[in-house]
């Protein structure tokens, strides 16, 4: 049975860099739908405590998401070294597909078929899927394409995450100072030799109480006459979820690939709020008997760039493999992992080897 193996990779980081001050006339309500008395500066320095969110990248306003994930699809199949028209599947993570100026989504067509459209793929029998799983969504399609492969449904798959945060946020909300946007993308091929990439994988879905944890609502500002939905966020009950249920999946996950966590040498986790993924990485090695851990092992971009939702995990990727993050490396031979927690709610996790020599 065939393995997966990551070839290229590329991602798109938005030009326009939004800093806090960008927000200081900003008007806040809370979820109770309550004028937020307390001074914008004040909000809007405890949010950066918490979250450690500094700066976020928007993109431009001609630009849609379709524009994103081409221009790091691009990257990666160049990287990649391969004809576009060997691409069997194109897999699109995303939760709100082309949004327009006014923060209307669109669905159809569907943002894969745009992008193989935008790539000028004349191969009829290359297959687009969209991912539609919350944050956790190109971490899916990554579980997707292996399956797909070993399958041998497929030889070669373009598996992209791309995001337009900026343009689904209610004005009055003042978690619309997480979110971003950008994407990421990976070309993944068919090896023969099952000792290297994707070794193992996991996903879990708790959609009963959890369902609305992270969802679409209108405003917080009950006079707003914007008759649109808006991504809103049950904070605190994302974080309890997240730290009671992610570190016992990776475990699990690292135990199913017969691999101990002092085999994983990264950690490449999704990003919505710094202080919660550094408390799911140290419960995570609590449940392994270890009270600290290196925290390069799970490296960070929240505080530059901001929550671009399925962008975050493939964007990293990118820029570690490509030698574009200080201090950061993937060794040949190595374990990594990646993992995301997200709207439905849905934890995923894969288990990935590097071969030797190559990256």
């Amino acid at each position: 049975m065939p393995n997966t193996l990551i070839i290229g990779s590329g991602c798109y980081i938005p030009e326009n860099i939004i800093e806090g001050s960008h927000f200081k006339d900003s008007v806040f309500y809370d979820d109770n739908n309550q004028l937020i008395e307390k001074p914008t500066d004040e909000i809007i320095q405890k949010f950066v405590d918490i979250t450690e969110i500094e700066r976020r990248r928007y993109l431009n306003p001609e630009d849609f998401n379709s524009d994103l994930g081409l221009r790091a699809s691009l990257e990666a199949i160049e990287d990649a070294g391969i004809d576009k028209e060997e691409i069997d599947y194109i897999i699109y993570a995303t939760n709100f597909g082309e949004v327009d100026v006014d923060g209307i989504p669109n669905f159809m067509p569907s943002l894969s078929a745009r992008l193989k459209n935008k790539l000028d793929i004349k191969n009829r029998s290359c297959v687009n899927y969209d991912m539609i799983f919350g944050c956790p969504g190109w971490v899916e399609s990554l579980i997707l394409a292996d399956t797909l492969i070993k399958a041998k449904k497929a030889k070669t798959i373009l598996v992209v995450g791309g995001e337009t945060l900026s343009r689904v946020t209610d004005e009055f909300d003042r978690n619309k100072m997480i979110f971003a946007d950008g994407a990421g993308a990976v070309v993944v091929t068919a090896t023969e030799d099952n000792t290297v990439g994707v070794l193992a994988d996991s996903t879990l879905c708790d959609n009963g109480e959890e369902l609305n944890y992270l969802a679409n609502g209108p405003s917080l500002n009950l006079e707003s006459k914007e008759a649109r939905q808006y991504i809103q966020m049950k904070g605190r009950k994302i974080y309890e979820y997240a730290l009671k249920n992610v570190p016992d999946a990776i475990k699990k996950t690292i135990e199913k690939a017969g691999l101990d966590i002092s085999d994983i040498t990264k950690i490449l986790i999704h990003q919505a709020n710094a202080k919660m993924d550094y408390a799911m990485i140290g419960r995570l090695f609590k449940l392994y008997g270890q009270k600290d851990y290196d925290h390069a092992i799970s490296p960070m971009t929240i505080q530059e760039f901001g929550n671009s939702s399925v962008a975050t995990v493939p964007t990293l990727f990118d820029l570690i493999r490509k030698g574009k993050m200080e201090g950061q490396e993937f060794i040949p031979g190595s374990h990594i992992l990646f993992t995301s927690v997200g709207a439905g709610m849905n934890i995923n996790c894969v288990i990935y080897k590097f071969p030797e020599g190559k990256l």
